[in-house]
């Protein structure tokens, strides 16, 4: 009775999915398949499935046949007749796919075959905006997607994932990781405005900048300030909402290398991060100039650049534990202070990693995180008066005094 209750569930779900996607396609007015045949095929699948376990396989690779066959009968046939047919084989692949997820929920996991027809269901309803993201992305774009390829899947793996090297911190896995990591976020900045374009206002274009590279928001907007005085709010706006992103750079990389010490450093920076944004939308409040570009930030997975942070990370990840083993944990405020100057990323994760793996204890590591993000926001408030003018520094200096006033009052009186 258990069993064939498990067997009315399965075929329940794949009667489901079937109409969730063939609903979609229905919708667009496919002349191959909608809301009947989908869930026709999917259920088609699960029974292929259960007989399969009684006789053999060649039941499933059948049924996926006389689906594909059937398939191909419907386009000769509509051919036949002069009837418009759509020369994409979009239709024809997600009933495949649907044959294949009903014979999964058999046969495989039910939760995992529920997320493909989801995910099939939303990718088909996108058609329109991933055909206008595809058309907005060039040539310079796309090599950028297969550099981040190049630096992920292909040089990764075969990377060895064996300790060397002085106190054996370094790790060529573990070290390229972080770059894919650090790529990666730069990337999804940079596609995140190629795809939505510009004109999206200045708390937006700060977020983005802020993804793509903080330092260099920083730059490009105090040079314009500069070289335009009536866009100062609009600089100093951009400006801080970059910076203010910065905190969110640094929780999602610890969520993603040091899980176990969010629950220490987290609470500290979500404060900084919300002060800082609230100071980011007063400043920017009421402005949302359209007629603004993303500076050109460069291609954010080059691999030279990439070369040069794997290099930068694993100095630091040597000068920490140097720092640590010689003087003591407290000593390593100064290795803080140095390289937040220039780069959050590679003392964040280097602390990070250190939290994770105990050899560090959580009350120094947040500190030394929060210490290197008030270096950052200094050293960029020194990009500021140097490129961005006075009126400039002036306008942000008040606001980057708050925040670094916030951030060491954390530093000395958060507990530990």
């Amino acid at each position: 009775m258990e069993e064939t209750a498990i067997v009315f569930t399965q075929l329940a779900v794949a009667l489901g999915l079937g109409l969730l996607v063939g609903l979609q396609r229905q919708r667009t007015e496919s002349s191959m398949a909608g809301v009947r045949t989908f869930p026709l095929v999917t259920v088609l699948g699960a029974l292929a499935a259960h007989l399969s376990i009684s006789f053999g396989g060649w039941v499933l690779g059948a049924g996926l046949v006389a689906v594909a066959g059937l398939a191909v009968m419907a386009n000769l046939a509509a051919a036949a007749t002069a009837e418009s047919v759509d020369p994409g084989l979009t239709t024809e692949v997600a009933l495949l796919l649907m044959y294949a997820v009903g014979a999964y929920l058999v046969v495989g996991s039910q939760a995992v075959a529920v997320a493909v027809a989801g995910g099939l269901a939303v990718l088909l309803q996108l058609k329109k905006p991933l055909h206008r993201a595809a058309r907005r992305i060039g040539d310079r774009d796309f090599r950028s997607i297969i550099q981040f390829v190049l630096i992920s899947l292909v040089i990764l793996p075969v990377l060895p994932d064996r300790s060397f090297g002085p106190y054996g911190v370094f790790n060529l896995r573990e070290i390229w990781w972080m770059v894919v990591l650090i790529v990666g976020i730069g990337m999804a900045g940079y596609l995140a405005y190629r795809v939505l374009g510009t004109g999206k206002g200045t708390v937006l274009t700060g977020i983005l900048g802020g993804l793509i590279s903080s330092t260099a928001t920083t730059v490009s907007y105090a040079r314009y300030a500069q070289s335009a005085p009536s866009s100062l709010r609009l600089g100093s706006g951009v400006i801080l909402m970059a910076s203010s992103v910065v905190f969110l750079r640094v929780l999602l990389e610890l969520a993603v290398v040091a899980p176990k010490t969010l629950s220490a450093a987290g609470p500290p920076l979500v404060i900084l991060l919300g002060w800082m944004v609230l100071l980011a939308l007063v400043e920017a409040r009421g402005r949302n100039d359209s007629s603004q570009e993303l500076a050109d930030h460069g291609n954010p997975s080059e691999l030279r650049s990439a070369l040069g942070f794997a290099a930068l990370y694993a100095l630091i990840l040597l000068a920490v534990a140097t720092v640590n083993e010689k003087f003591g944990d407290r000593a390593l405020y100064g290795v803080a202070l140095l390289s937040g100057l220039t780069d959050m990323d590679a003392i964040t994760l280097s602390t990070g990693k250190l939290m994770q793996s105990g050899e560090l204890p959580f009350a120094t590591g947040f500190r030394l995180i929060l210490l290197a993000s008030l270096s950052n926001l200094a050293f960029k408030l020194g990009i500021v008066r140097l490129l961005g003018g006075k009126r400039l520094f002036r306008r942000l200096f008040r606001f980057f005094a708050l925040a670094i006033a916030l951030g060491l009052a954390l530093f000395f009186f958060w507990p530990s």
